[in-house]
């Protein structure tokens, strides 16, 4: 299974729009690019092989393996990436402006049971990032 985040840069932040194996899903946000400096940049662009990761905070979520110099990348819902982010990314089912958009959580849940079904079917669900 692919998910493909085609991203366009900001200053401010990252926008992205959201695909599944081809079909367009949503939006997501993320923070600016700064160098893939911890907490305060989006993460290199790349492919990352995600995997199911439950916590008290997000419940069922999403993590990027093996992302450069960076660890416990998420994918997790968030309306305004400077607020709520710290490189992690967020589905958002509208944009609102650069780094912010609304309706996280529908999307994030559509996008996690897409990938949890997948997993369930010992597929390997990649993420590709690319400008």
């Amino acid at each position: 299974m692919n998910v493909l985040l085609q991203r366009t840069y900001y200053k401010e932040g990252t926008n992205s729009a959201l695909f599944y194996n081809g079909q367009f899903l949503g939006f997501a946000i993320e923070l600016p690019w700064l160098n893939n400096e911890r907490n305060v940049s989006c993460i290199p662009e790349g492919e990352y092989e995600l995997k199911a990761r439950y916590s008290t905070k997000f419940k069922h979520h999403l993590h990027l393996i093996n992302v450069d110099g960076r660890s416990l990348i998420l994918l997790h819902p968030a309306n305004n990436a400077k607020r709520e982010l710290r490189g992690c990314i967020a589905p958002v089912t509208q944009l609102t402006g650069i780094g912010k958009g609304t309706y996280s959580k529908p999307l994030f849940q559509k996008l996690v049971s897409l990938c949890y079904q997948a997993f369930d079917r010992n597929e390997n669900v990649l993420l590709t990032i690319k400008s």
